[in-house]
């Protein structure tokens, strides 16, 4: 059957930017879609680059799933067509940037100037007064052809703070408001409003009032002139409706996405998922299904044994935060023992490749036992020991993806590749290692499935 083109639909929607990581944008961003969800409207949120936990926050947020957005990882065409079926059936698409506006190449600005997304910018003004003035003409100005939507200024101390930050402002249109403090009630609200870790955010579903605080934030925004603007208002007035998109069809130019073929139909993939292995992009799961494999979910937090399967993919995540829990699941130990001494493929990524690993020493020298699947010691650190984006050479074509860790492996298997620096020759000391033993291919390299199928299948099993 043939399938026609959905039709293209102008819908409000804006990214979210600021100058650098940390100054909200997250909170603002997982503010918004609450605030809007509580409202009645359907809102679709969607990460730039690459991000395992912001995700979880707006998914609790909006009610539906976020799906990453990248000009190099995921491409031009899988970013219209996401985009372009949220509008079919959003009130509102947001867009959360990465690290600065214009930081990384392609960055969060090239998205927007491609989308026509409006920006609509947060700055941490904590240390600041009319300077902030300066930073947001800056933002505006700096790259040709943005559309602006303004800004709004992060923990704020006081109305007069605020008055100083908006006195500073060329164009008085530009301010969107300040959040100046938002707190939770009870004994932790002197705490973090979304707590960090090494590797970024606490995961959503590991705080039991994760939902109090986006409703904190969400109360805190509806406070602010971009909370209390209109949805729709009469000719002359400001509304959301003003930064309506037209998400258009992508360019002929577009890289098109790579075929999907049924490489993987009557194959049973098992997927350990718990807050030790969280690092799962939705779409990496649908593209497994697209392939036909069946996937069985298991939780070895929970003590669950292996299902049945053809392979098993160990997603990253923290199992260094939970090494007692997952050396206690001695049955499922013994499941992965038989499953890889029966030659049955596994893909462990990042998190997944240690929990394998003999044990695990954290940054105070304490050492915790881990499966012992893998000849290797994992050694915590406090500075960071991979980030960026990476590419992975396979049998089955070139994977692109990513890279983010604070540890590192001593190990002696085989190294039988190596990831690369987008568009760069692979080099010996650069990029990451990809290991095999016996049936276990594992890296620190956390890869996304969509953008070569064929390799994917391959690293399972299949014979693509």
């Amino acid at each position: 059957m043939m399938q026609t083109t959905p039709a293209v639909r102008q819908c409000p929607a804006l990214l979210i930017a600021s100058t650098a990581s940390g100054q909200g944008k997250t909170t603002l961003t997982a503010a918004l879609a609450r605030l809007h969800s509580r409202q009645g409207r359907k809102v679709r949120v969607f990460k730039c680059g690459p991000d395992f936990l912001d995700p979880y926050w707006h998914e609790l947020a909006s009610g539906a799933p976020v799906h990453s957005v990248d000009l190099w990882m995921t491409g031009e065409a899988d970013i219209h067509a996401r985009l372009q079926a949220a509008a079919q059936e959003a009130d509102l698409i947001l867009v959360e940037g990465v690290m600065g506006l214009f930081d990384g190449s392609p960055s969060a600005a090239d998205l927007a100037r491609l989308l026509g997304l409006p920006v609509l910018a947060v700055v941490d003004a904590s240390a600041m007064a009319r300077t902030f003035g300066a930073v947001a003409y800056g933002l505006q100005h700096y790259q040709p052809g943005l559309r602006w939507a303004g800004l709004v200024a992060n923990r704020v101390a006081s109305s007069h703070h605020a008055d100083l930050l908006r006195q500073g402002l060329r164009d008085p249109q530009a301010w969107q408001g300040a959040l100046e403090g938002i707190t939770l009630e009870g004994p932790q609200k002197k705490a973090a409003l979304l707590p960090e870790r090494h590797l970024g955010l606490v995961a959503a579903h590991e705080l039991g009032d994760a939902l109090q605080r986006l409703d904190a934030a969400a109360d805190a925004l509806a406070r602010t002139p971009l909370g209390q603007r209109p949805w729709k208002a009469d000719a002359g007035q400001a509304s959301w409706q003003d930064w309506a998109v037209d998400l258009a069809l992508p360019s002929q130019a577009a890289e098109q996405p790579p075929a999907i073929a049924p490489w993987l139909a009557g194959r049973t993939i098992a997927v350990a998922r718990d807050a030790a292995f969280a690092f799962i992009y939705p779409a990496n799961l649908d593209c497994l299904r697209a392939m036909g494999a069946r996937l069985a979910f298991f939780s070895p937090l929970a003590g669950d044994r292996l299902p049945s399967c053809d392979a098993l993919w160990l997603p990253g995540g923290y199992p260094e935060l939970h090494a007692p829990a997952l050396q206690a699941n001695t049955g499922l130990r013994a499941d992965l023992a038989q499953h890889i001494g029966a030659g049955r493929p596994v893909w462990a990524e990042c998190g997944g490749m240690l929990a394998l690993c003999e044990s695990v020493t954290d940054t105070a020298g304490h050492t915790q036992r881990l499966w012992g699947l893998l000849p290797g010691q994992v050694h915590m650190q406090s500075r960071l020991a991979g980030l960026g984006m990476q590419q992975l050479e396979l049998p089955g074509g070139v994977l692109r993806g990513h890279t983010f860790h604070y540890s590192r492996l001593e190990t002696a298997m085989q190294q039988t590749g190596r990831s690369s620096r987008p568009g760069a020759a692979v080099q010996a000391d650069r990029g990451e290692a990809l290991y095999r033993h016996g049936s276990v291919q594992a890296s620190y390299f956390h890869a996304w499935f969509a953008s070569c199928p064929r390799a994917v299948a391959r690293l399972l099993g299949a014979a693509a």
